[in-house]
């Protein structure tokens, strides 16, 4: 009944910060989701609310960001990388490198698929050498 009466009386707002409308759209955009429960869609906007939250305070904490009072994104980046229980962010939370680096990264890899494609047996030294 709480539910219905926040809905009711439009104070569901203060009870969710984020967007009721675009979680509807996110959560639309399932080819297997065809129609949104009201109280679905609200518990849908505050664990995600929740799951942010936490994501923001373990990185605060196990991040450098204590030091200089900021949570950064590389405290995110890092929490992604090495804790279990975001793992599956890191994908979306990549480590941050400089666009050199990355050039020479690209660089890198033509440049060992090409002596892979000459040479196979060269690929075991080059592996123990990044190691």
């Amino acid at each position: 009944a709480d539910m219905a009466t926040a809905r009711l009386s439009g104070s569901e707002n203060r009870l969710v910060s984020l967007p009721l409308s675009r979680i509807r759209v996110i959560m639309k955009s399932s080819p297997e989701v065809s129609s949104i429960n009201q109280d679905a869609l609200f518990l849908t906007a505050k664990a995600t609310e929740l799951f942010v939250q936490y994501l923001a305070t373990y990185s605060y904490k196990h991040g450098r960001g204590k030091e200089k009072n900021a949570l950064t994104y590389t405290d995110l980046s890092h929490t992604a990388e090495e804790c279990e229980t975001f793992q599956f962010l890191a994908d979306i939370l990549p480590k941050k490198i400089l666009a050199s680096k990355y050039l020479k990264m690209l660089e890198k890899e033509k440049r060992d698929g090409e002596v892979r494609e000459d040479n196979d047996e060269g690929e075991e030294e080059e592996d123990e050498d990044e190691a």
